[in-house]
């Protein structure tokens, strides 16, 4: 297990990310055909936010995401990929500004050693031109692909400003699904939450509940989000639901105050909030082993 400590240690030096372990068969990335049950494992940062500019909140704002790259590459076994479930720059209404955030997020990943990095889109990259820059610069808003037997699926809950899934892209959704047998294991990677956790603090997709319907039919499912920058787990039925925390900023428990509003930043207590998660998945029976981790030992 010594390998598992040394992720633990080096993402807690970098403060932010989540490593999730995933049971895998069949043929692996490198064209190696897998043993029943060997685990492979994937790195989730979620929320970067980079443009964002406030010193009472993140004094380190410019210095984060870097330091999460340098973690991961100095992983002593490198992740599968890396996926990025959101938010990865600030909102601002100036285009030329939008892009440019999006082409200094895009040229910093593009240090990770990892062959592969996933993007998805939060409500700050494209709610304001339904996701145009944004696949200017990462591709589709929604997408497949399939990793050691797991399906995975990016859902776009972000590109409508009424933070729906819409209907195109449940017929997409339920199309896909159709293709797939019935116990084969699946992970949706999303940005909002597809369930109702607070939809006063936009903590809700407004369709979710069909996502969800369509997703029911599956008894292997697992759902990966940002948006709410906290731990946060939740079932509906058989799906389990894992919120992974933000690198910029956390929030408060929805409902425990009366207004959202960011953490401020606590000197004596340094990325307070911030944190990352190693999920172990076993698939016969579906089990799953979660553990958070502080960023600083108190």
């Amino acid at each position: 297990m010594n390998d598992l400590i040394n992720r633990r240690d080096l993402l807690k030096l970098a403060g932010m990310g989540v490593a999730v372990f995933v049971s895998g068969t069949t043929v692996g990335a490198s064209g190696t055909t897998q043993k029943k049950n060997e685990s492979f494992y994937f790195v989730q940062l979620s929320d970067t936010h980079w443009g964002f500019n406030g010193p009472n909140i993140n004094p380190d704002s410019q210095g984060t995401l870097k330091k999460a790259v340098a973690a991961v590459n100095g992983l002593e076994e490198q992740p599968d990929f890396v996926v990025f479930t959101g938010d990865l720059t600030q909102t601002t209404d100036d285009a030329k500004i939008r892009r440019d955030r999006m082409a200094e997020f895009r040229d910093i990943v593009s240090h990770l050693n990892v062959k592969t990095v996933r993007f998805m889109a939060g409500e700050h990259d494209a709610s304001l031109d339904r996701g145009e820059a944004y696949e200017e610069f990462f591709g589709d808003l929604h997408y497949t692909f399939d990793h050691s037997g797991v399906h995975f699926i990016v859902l776009d809950n972000v590109s409508d400003p009424m933070a729906a899934v819409g209907e195109k892209q449940l017929q997409w959704l339920k199309a896909d699904l159709k293709q797939m047998k019935r116990d084969g294991r699946i992970v949706v990677l999303t940005h909002r939450p597809l369930f109702d956790l607070a939809p006063e603090w936009d903590w809700a997709t407004r369709d979710g509940d069909a996502v969800i319907d369509a997703l029911m039919q599956h008894p292997n499912v697992t759902v990966l989000y940002g948006h709410i920058h906290q731990e946060h787990h939740h079932m509906t039925g058989h799906i389990a639901h894992h919120a992974a925390k933000s690198l910029m900023w956390a929030l408060p428990e929805a409902g425990s105050v009366a207004k959202k509003a960011q953490t401020p930043w606590n000197a004596g207590e340094p990325y307070k909030g911030l944190g990352f998660r190693e999920v172990e998945a076993q698939v016969a029976p579906i089990r799953y082993e979660i553990e958070e981790f502080p960023v600083l030992k108190g």
